[in-house]
């Protein structure tokens, strides 16, 4: 026992260099969590960088990359991990080399299968430089892990960190692809599976020092993330989402916990060329290609759809063109009172009430209009062209310039001009010279209204 008597003695010294004093002698976990509070005067900024990507990856935190399946998850993900490997920097982004090269990537191919080989070797053949640095590195910098792995329901977490020691020490990346495939039997839908999951990879994330990446899949509903319970989303430091339009893979930061969430990349996927098969056919596997980004189609859910098409009808037998400016002059229009009609018409709602119908009529519409694929304006809608620009804002004259009579004024800018001069815009100093006798439309009672009408 008196071997260990001056321990305390040691706690109390390293509280008062961190600036702290007690009277009461306080040793184990007590001392460590008292030691680690800092008071303010202690916290200063973090100004040196960890990180791996710039912009995108920082060292010892995780990440999920997820999209639907084939739009070709496993090629970034190698992509971006030969490049950490080799110390190059990745399509712009700063990747640490020299004496500050991070360190070896370990890919854990639960999915590839034999394709992940020919993928390499794709890489191998479009990147020699590449390649060829990253097996010129001492005891090799990347690693490639086939065999199936249970980081759910079992102690591959454990194994797997003692395997990394043993010959893996110093490692910057892992790749984990997919969730799926390394959840055992565990349930990704089940926040408590989930949470074992995450509780793992924080373990490999800690004892190894390394970024954590994590391929998944999004779910059904591509415009509510990935797939399975939200706790992967709020556990992980970095998401990064992708998606495909017109063959143009579109990778965007969804998610940045320390950096600007701004980050994007644009793909396609280049094929090349391996060699034949037993059969005389060709082999082939396909490389990341960068090109320009394009604009991502919108996404729309069933009721989306159901209200689009009620509006489709509604227009046909009830569209007209607007005399005002205000409207486009290629563009029928009508109320949403006849729009909510035909939503009821096309059984919108899958509740009976009233309250029912109505909210999932204004939540569709405020999610249409969100999505900028219908505008509304003075309670009349139009589908959006895909020539058409965002509508600008309408400005409001809160006085009348001499304090007297009414003292708000609504200005409504012409939004879609017709070229005839007797619809341009009055200028400034005209505004308040208006005639104004002429009485406006009255507008509905507020109390007989449909108070939703004017959110």
């Amino acid at each position: 026992m008196n071997d260990f008597s001056h321990l305390g003695e040691l706690d109390a010294r390293h509280r008062a260099s961190m600036g702290y004093s007690s009277a009461t002698k306080i040793v184990g976990r007590v001392a460590d969590l008292s030691a680690a509070i800092r008071p303010l005067s202690r916290i200063k900024p973090a100004l040196r960088s960890r990180y791996l990507v710039k912009g995108w990856l920082d060292r010892g935190a995780s990440s999920v990359v997820y999209g639907e399946s084939n739009v070709g998850k496993t090629f970034l993900a190698l992509d971006l991990a030969l490049h950490v490997a080799a110390g190059e920097d990745w399509r712009g982004h700063r990747v640490p080399d020299g004496e500050k090269w991070a360190g070896p990537v370990l890919y854990v191919a639960s999915e590839g299968g034999a394709g992940i080989n020919n993928r390499i070797e794709a890489m191998r053949r479009e990147a020699p430089d590449l390649m060829a640095k990253i097996e010129a590195k001492d005891n090799g910098a990347f690693g490639l892990l086939s065999e199936p792995l249970d980081l759910c329901t079992s102690n591959d977490a454990d194994y797997l960190l003692q395997a990394i020691r043993d010959g893996w020490d110093n490692v910057a990346l892992i790749v984990v692809d997919t969730l799926a495939r390394t959840m055992g039997g565990g349930d990704e839908n089940t926040a408590k599976d989930m949470g074992v999951f995450i509780r793992n990879i924080d373990l490999l994330r800690k004892e190894t020092g390394a970024h954590v990446m994590v391929i998944h899949h999004s779910g059904k509903d591509a415009s509510k993330g990935a797939r399975g319970s939200g706790s992967l989303r709020a556990a992980v430091d970095t998401e990064i989402e992708l998606t495909r339009n017109d063959g143009v893979v579109m990778a965007e930061a969804r998610k940045q916990r320390d950096m600007p969430c701004d980050g994007v990349f644009a793909y396609r996927l280049k094929s090349v060329f391996l060699g034949f098969d037993e059969d005389g056919d060709k082999v082939t596997s396909a490389v990341v290609e960068a090109t320009e980004p394009v604009k991502r189609k919108v996404r729309l859910t069933g009721t989306d759809k159901i209200a689009l098409q009620a509006l489709d009808d509604c227009i046909r037998d009830h569209g007209q063109k607007m005399a005002s400016d205000n409207y486009p002059q290629n563009r029928q229009c009508v109320s949403l009172e006849r729009w909510r009609e035909y939503c009821d018409r096309h059984s919108l709602s899958s509740g009976e009430s009233d309250s029912a119908k109505r909210k999932a009529f204004f939540t569709v519409k405020n999610r249409l209009q969100e999505k900028e694929v219908v505008r509304i304006v003075d309670g009349y809608l139009w589908r959006v062209g895909h020539d058409e620009q965002a509508l600008p804002t309408l400005p409001t004259v809160t006085s009348n310039g001499v304090g007297e009579g009414h003292a708000t004024v609504t200005a409504v800018t012409a939004l879609y001009k017709s070229g005839n001069a007797g619809n341009a815009d009055p200028a400034p100093a005209d505004l308040h010279q208006q005639d104004l006798s002429q009485a406006p439309q009255a507008m509905p009672d507020a109390d007989e209204a449909d108070p939703d009408m004017w959110r």
